[in-house]
């Protein structure tokens, strides 16, 4: 079913808005006054979280919803579960954008907003991806420049060895994932993701291997996108090393995106009824995530425990997090997928904004004192209450605490593992989410009850700065509240264009 090219339309809109807004910034930041090139922040932010309206406004045609609705011949997929991930990922590099004007060394420079909303560009592409290529260069688009983010301060040596590092892991990963999508290209003839599972469905028994070899190859790649172990080595040295908004974007975006493509490729290409070679494929990639999931959230926990600097515990709480949420994928294989979808995605919008406090928060205590140590958080609450504040709640959120939105992402992915009687990993996530509770409250502890040298020298909050934490805070705390429901009944839509 070909459409018009007005009924195609709204499935990129969103990326055609974000290609104008990375033109409008590249000419403010060339030719603009020295006015208006302080402003990019402001422009960045507004016009991303304004394109963050498009997909709620233009709702998808349930008709579009199925592989057979040919979009620009095959390549994207709108539904709801790309509605969702579009919405995500722009009012991430919003909030990215008004956070990173706060940071002394990646604020003033308008090529850092340009080369964020052009990752965000590929993160956008990614949600809709239906077709190999499109995947690919959707990857790359998103990758290439968060490459150039990771080591943005060219004379620091920690952000060019963590650039460094982040690109050739990913570089390797990513021809692992190609040659993945050559295999499956090769056996099908196909690189749309519909027409791979028609191929596959109609027998290729004898290259049984082949087919696994070529899985286990795309997953690789995922892994790395989503920093799960063991393909996580990158992430501490990125995190550690990167710009602190940086490292906030890279933490949500790259998640995000890939998760959201990961969920849409492994339910496409390897549905629940596909069988090569007598072996159930939805059984043999359930397994292996299954042990890929127990291993990040165990291994990011315990390392976590041992960690001295702030941004490298975050680091490796940010591979648990990936172990977490891999539980609602490998969910999928249970009786209502819709559960398993809805949780991911709830898990992701959660997990967005409550990074993005955290990291914004400690933009401002790192901008003021120059350390990254958890030790020289203490006294915090006495320099800067409204900042300790903040961070405690993104702390709370990541560990899973009411009234922060962690507590119900945690519970629906723990549900969505129990409905697909997965009950031993469910009972697996809920030991490390208490393990990982302990590192999070020795930070407040620190912030809250340790006494530091600097206890009486304040810490300012910039009023546009303390707007935008503020209003994610608020986000939150909403959505471990009143805003629950409505936001996890609209995630659990994701599962009908699945």
């Amino acid at each position: 079913m070909e459409l018009d090219l007005w009924a195609q339309l709204p499935s990129v809109l969103p990326e055609v808005g974000v290609t104008a807004l990375a033109i409008l910034v590249l000419f403010v930041d060339l030719y603009g006054s020295a006015g208006a090139r302080r402003s990019l922040p402001s422009i960045a932010a507004f016009g991303m979280a304004l394109l963050a309206l498009v997909p709620l406004v233009w709702q998808p045609d349930p008709a579009l919803y199925t592989s057979d609705a040919q979009l620009w011949g095959g390549m994207v997929q709108y539904d709801p579960l790309s509605q969702i991930f579009k919405v995500m990922l722009l009012l991430a590099g919003a909030v990215t954008c008004l956070m990173a004007a706060g940071d002394k060394g990646v604020g003033d420079k308008g090529e850092f907003y340009l080369i964020v909303i052009i990752a965000t560009l590929g993160g956008l592409l990614m949600s809709s991806a239906s077709d190999l290529i499109l995947v690919f260069v959707a990857l790359e688009t998103l990758s290439i420049p968060l490459y150039m983010l990771a080591s943005f301060r060219r004379g620091d040596l920690r952000s060019a060895e963590g650039g460094m590092k982040y690109f050739l892991y990913g570089a390797f990963a990513s021809a692992i994932m190609l040659f993945g999508f050559s295999l499956l290209y090769g056996f099908t003839g196909s690189t749309n993701l519909a027409g791979i599972a028609a191929a596959l469905g109609g027998g290729v028994n004898d290259s049984i291997i082949a087919i696994m070899a070529a899985l286990v190859m795309v997953i690789v790649g995922f892994g790395f996108k989503i920093s799960a172990v063991p393909f996580h080595f990158w992430t501490p040295d990125v995190y550690e090393g990167a710009p602190t908004p940086v490292t906030a974007f890279v933490s949500v975006s790259s998640k995000a995106a890939s998760f959201v493509l990961l969920v849409r490729f492994l339910t496409a290409v390897f549905p629940v009824d596909l069988v090569i070679g007598g072996v159930i494929m939805q059984d043999f990639w359930v397994n292996l995530l299954i042990v890929v999931s127990i291993i990040s959230m165990t291994l990011g926990n315990v390392v976590a425990l041992r960690q001295s600097n702030i941004k490298r515990l975050l680091a490796y709480s940010s591979i648990a997090q990936a172990g977490y949420t891999l539980i609602g994928v490998v969910a999928l294989q249970g009786a209502d997928d819709s559960l398993a979808v809805a949780s991911v995605s709830f898990y992701m919008f959660m997990y967005i904004f409550t990074n993005l406090l955290v990291f914004g928060g400690l933009i401002l205590f790192i901008a003021a004192t120059d350390s990254e140590e958890i030790s020289d958080l203490a006294g915090l609450n006495r320099r800067s209450p409204w900042l300790a504040l903040f961070i405690t709640i993104g702390l709370l959120s990541l560990g899973g605490i009411p009234p922060a939105a962690g507590f119900f992402g945690k519970f629906f992915l723990f549900q969505a593992a129990v409905h697909a009687n997965l009950i031993g990993l469910a009972l697996i996530a809920v030991t490390n989410a208490i393990i990982a509770l302990y590192y999070y409250l020795v930070v407040i502890k620190v912030m809250y009850v340790d006494v530091g040298a600097d206890d009486d020298v304040p810490i300012g909050i910039p009023r546009a700065y303390g707007w935008s934490l503020g209003i994610t805070a608020v986000v939150v705390l909403l959505l471990g509240t009143i805003a629950v429901t409505p936001i996890y009944n609209w995630a659990g839509l994701g599962a009908a264009g699945l």
